[in-house]
């Protein structure tokens, strides 16, 4: 088991948070807490860069699902960048690779 860690950085089109480790029940509501502390400008983009995460249950995706209505909410954009296989096999399964903006890495994220 991987703890989750969360790093943020701001670029000149909007925050990124990096996501490390695994994004489950436990974990999720720290993602969802931290996002909804994230302030978005109409127009930016919010990416959630998750190269380095480990594991995605259900409650990951509804948090990811949560920080896209954040972004909506405030007039911004989401991106997931990095989104290992075994999480964008899902996200195609469900329909959500229909819904978010799923980029290779978070420097295209950025900038797409």
């Amino acid at each position: 088991m991987s703890q989750l860690r969360i790093t943020t950085h701001d670029t000149a089109t909007g925050p990124v948070l990096a996501v490390s480790g695994e994004l489950d029940y436990t974990s999720a509501p720290e993602l969802r807490a931290l996002v909804a502390g994230v302030t978005l400008r109409p127009g930016q983009r919010l990416v959630l860069d998750l190269r380095g995460m480990e594991f995605c249950d259900s409650s990951g995706i509804t948090a990811m699902i949560a920080a896209r209505g954040h972004a909506l909410d405030a007039g911004a954009d989401i991106a997931l960048a990095a989104v290992p296989p075994h999480t964008l096999r899902v996200l195609r399964l469900v329909g959500l690779d229909q819904v978010f903006t799923v980029q290779a890495d978070a420097e295209t994220a950025d900038h797409s």
